[in-house]
């Protein structure tokens, strides 16, 4: 009896023993895909209006809503990964402002600033989506000094001003200041792309300023003179921002008109932009954790 006894024992000690060392091998295992995901900062996606941004949010899990000054940011995740959607309202200064406390607050691993957009480029189609491989200010310009009397014209306005020039000292930095898309990003756009079937996606250069141009002897002077695509009121700004935080950014477009070509609005263009915008960012955070 005894030694049957102290053979129990010795076997329950044993399977508790290896109990226990599955429980250590299963504790150490490769996280779950989602667990992984998290480990990410978040990738911030802004729109300037509602029609740009809400229907992003609507879409987001577990999602809290934050209000800092007039700008809403969504918290939450996109089929595992952390994204905040920002509404930074319209104009260079709000999107500007509402990317320098995104970037304070939320630490994020990249930018894209999206939304609708006028064509400047008559090739382009109502739907076509600009992937901006440059973003420009196009509202600076050091104007020719004329006399009273002498008018105006804004065709002659070809000294653009850098309002980020490498020398601050210059008082009178007269170039054209481009900002380039981050490589990354705009892979994985073009990987996106492959899912898009509302309109054509290309490469290009998008125009802002908080001017909202009509006449089509200016936007082809602007289209020619610097290669604008599409024109808005943020992505430059937004741009400008995240270089000097060194936060990675891409602009994305798409025309909701092109008075160019005869191209007239449609509203269903912000979501259909958004949609694909969504998929960028699902492509880039994976490849994100794929290096990590």
């Amino acid at each position: 009896m005894q030694v049957k006894r102290f053979l129990g024992i010795f076997g329950l000690c044993g399977s508790i023993c290896l109990a226990g060392c599955n429980d250590d091998k299963s504790s150490v295992a490769a996280p779950s895909a989602q667990q992984a995901e998290t480990t990410l900062q978040p990738i911030i996606i802004q729109g300037a209006l509602p029609v740009e941004s809400e229907r992003m949010a609507a879409v987001l899990s577990d999602v809290t809503e934050e209000t800092v000054g007039g700008w809403k940011f969504w918290k939450g995740t996109y089929k595992g990964y952390p994204v905040i959607i920002s509404k930074t309202r319209m104009g260079m200064s709000n999107s500007a402002a509402a990317t320098a406390i995104a970037i304070e607050r939320y630490k994020p691993i990249a930018i894209i600033n999206q939304g609708t957009s006028g064509g400047h480029d008559p090739d382009l189609q109502v739907y076509d989506i600009v992937l901006g491989k440059y973003a420009t200010n196009i509202g600076a310009f050091r104007t020719p000094k004329q006399p009273v009397g002498g008018g105006s014209n804004s065709l002659s306005w070809v000294e653009a001003f850098d309002v980020l020039p490498d020398d601050e000292s210059d008082p009178e930095p007269i170039a054209i200041r481009k900002f380039e898309a981050d490589q990354e990003l705009l892979s994985a756009a073009h990987i996106a792309q492959a899912k898009y079937t509302r309109g054509n996606v290309v490469e290009g250069t998008i125009g802002s300023a908080d001017v909202w141009n009509n006449e089509l002897d200016r936007i082809q002077f602007l289209h020619r003179q610097y290669g604008t695509s599409v024109e808005e009121m943020e992505a430059a700004s937004v741009a400008q921002i995240a270089s000097q935080f060194n936060v990675p950014f891409l602009g994305i477009r798409i025309l909701s008109n092109n008075i160019t070509n005869g191209g007239a609005y449609d509203p269903g263009t912000g979501e259909a932009c958004q949609h694909f915008v969504l998929d960028v960012a699902e492509e880039y955070m994976k490849q994100k954790q794929k290096a990590l």
